[in-house]
């Protein structure tokens, strides 16, 4: 595994001066194989000197032999090691702040009793009143049963927990939404439903997280048919969208048109459904899906009401062989199901020009180096390689404008407009086999996507 900020560590160790004076702790740390990034004193004695050590690690073992190999060092002694990533935990991402001041008595008696009174009056004869007069209309539920948390699987909700908080940090830095995360004990379809339904009077808007298919469908489904605010399954309408806008851009690169394509999918999931969903609504007309068990066709009788509908509506030739066999003259892949499931080999098969999206994380569905042997485009779901497919792209921008819109529903011209959006984010001038979608850090997205769900909200 290479070096990476998921295993940034600071040694803390307690050193005599000749030690720290000689080299030996850089030496020592160099050739164990860890990347320093700092070294800083942090108490300097006459007989002690305390040095914090900033390094990148490959994993936690890593970590181990250089303290051990720290230790060895006659004046050295380790005193601990800290992953950064735990340090950032530590209390949480998230806090609930202040808008208002409240100096006196007399900002508390408008803020709070007796004044909130006529506020609460108002709202009662008035309920739309509290999207204006509440936290409502800026705010998200981040709701989760733990059942498929990132590439971790079924963990729980308290497990969830720091996956939500980074979601809500997400909301609050890209679109300055407050959101908050809701990680639920059960995993009950009905009490998931009921239970959202009952807190949803102080959110804005429902961000479903992490929910396994099918249930998540059902969830979904239900939800938007009893609320009066927006319901949005990131896992499933997220990722749609910016594998659209990467498509989009991607075959504008390759001179192709959406509905000339012909792709093969992997992964018939919750993500895998709603890609395939959303194409087909962008005007691509051949999808062939795969799931663990081969390729979705009508033919098959070990469908799920939901993958028979995919069935239906996808897979025009009714193909039933192999994934193999499938991207023979394919265009386009894309994956969102697992690691290695494809070789470069597979990949000289397809079409010229062809486009790769292999999205499975943290392990794609091939290795992004290999598949750009034989593939014009390739995409991943991984920050350390060009086109990242992330969701980040829209999710925020997608609520900042339905929240400022106070439209209650997404629809199909939501999502497609904050595809073209993010799409448009990349300029003709820009526009490159290893630049098909905006950085995360872009501050132009967020502001364009909500625009576009604005307009299309009206």
């Amino acid at each position: 595994m290479a070096h990476g900020s998921a295993y940034s560590i600071v040694i803390r160790m307690h050193v005599t001066p000749e030690v720290h004076a000689s080299g030996a702790i850089v030496t020592t740390v160099t050739k164990a194989g860890a990347v320093i990034t700092g070294l800083d004193v942090t108490d300097s004695g006459h007989e002690v000197t305390v040095l914090d050590l900033s390094a990148l690690a490959r994993d936690p073992e890593h970590a181990e032999e250089i303290r051990d190999s720290l230790n060895t060092i006659e004046g050295c002694t380790v005193n601990k090691i800290s992953d950064s990533v735990f340090l950032i935990h530590l209390g949480g991402k998230i806090e609930v702040g202040l808008k208002v001041p409240l100096r006196n008595r007399t900002d508390l008696a408008r803020a709070y009793t007796p004044g909130v009174a006529r506020v609460c009056s108002a709202i009662a004869e008035n309920p739309e009143d509290a999207r204006n007069l509440t936290i409502k209309r800026n705010t998200v539920a981040v709701v989760t049963d733990g059942s498929a948390v990132l590439g971790l699987g079924n963990i729980g909700p308290e497990a969830s927990m720091p996956v939500m908080e980074g979601k809500a940090a997400l909301f609050k830095k890209f679109a300055n939404v407050d959101a908050w995360p809701i990680c639920l004990d059960t995993q009950d379809v009905d009490e998931i439903i009921r239970t959202v339904e009952i807190i949803a009077p102080g959110f804005g808007g429902i961000n479903l997280e992490d929910i396994s298919a099918p249930r998540c469908f059902e969830v979904e489904r239900e939800l938007r048919k009893r609320l009066n605010i927006p319901v949005f399954h990131d896992d499933q309408h997220g990722t749609a969208v910016v594998v659209l806008a990467a498509l989009i851009n991607a075959a504008k690169l390759v001179n192709k048109e959406l509905a000339n394509l012909t792709i093969v999918m992997s992964g018939a999931g919750a993500a895998g459904a709603a890609v395939a969903d959303l194409l087909l609504v962008a005007g691509v007309k051949d999808i062939t899906l795969f799931d663990s068990k081969g390729a979705v066709h009508s033919a098959r009788t070990n469908l799920d009401p939901a993958r028979m509908d995919l069935a239906q509506r996808t897979n025009p030739n009714d193909f039933a062989g192999t994934l193999q066999e499938a991207l023979v003259g394919a265009d386009v892949f894309i994956g969102v199901s697992q690691p290695n499931l494809i070789t470069a080999q597979d990949v000289s098969t397809m079409a010229m020009d062809s486009i790769v999206f292999a999205l499975a994380n943290p392990d794609p569905e091939i290795n992004p180096i290999e598949a750009a042997k034989f593939a014009k485009v390739v995409a991943t779901g991984r920050s350390d390689y060009p086109n990242q497919i992330n969701n980040v792209l829209a999710f925020p921008g997608i609520f900042r404008g339905l929240l400022d819109s106070g439209a209650i529903k997404i629809t199909e011209k939501v999502l497609i407009a904050s595809a073209e959006a993010i799409a448009q984010c990349v300029s003709e001038e820009a526009l490159s086999p290893v630049y098909i979608v905006p950085s995360v850090f872009d501050p132009s997205v967020a502001p364009a996507v909500a625009a576009a769900v604005i307009h299309a909200s009206e």
